[in-house]
């Protein structure tokens, strides 16, 4: 019987825990997902050449400048470089 008391206080404080954790858990699991997503946006190459496809499209329409498309346009192949070299580097 006594056993069976300091299981059940046991539990119970596991779920007092998990009760007062609940929200940093929240937290934490809702930082993880938006880490992913920035990396995964900032690490393939799909999305900086759509990236680059978009910028191509805005020059052409006349939405930027031209010294907006080339700064623009060198960042995201600098970006798109070391994407590369990080991929041949694994």
């Amino acid at each position: 019987m006594l056993i069976y008391q300091l299981i059940l206080k046991e539990s119970n404080i596991f779920i007092l825990d998990d009760i007062l954790f609940a929200p940093i858990n929240g937290l934490i699991f809702v930082a993880k997902k938006i880490n992913d997503v920035v990396e995964k946006e900032t690490s393939d190459e799909g999305t900086i050449k759509e990236r680059l496809m978009a910028l191509q499209l805005r020059f052409e329409l006349d939405e930027i400048s031209e010294e907006d498309y080339d700064r623009e346009e060198d960042d995201l192949l600098r970006k798109l470089e070391q994407i590369r070299v990080d991929k041949k580097n694994r």
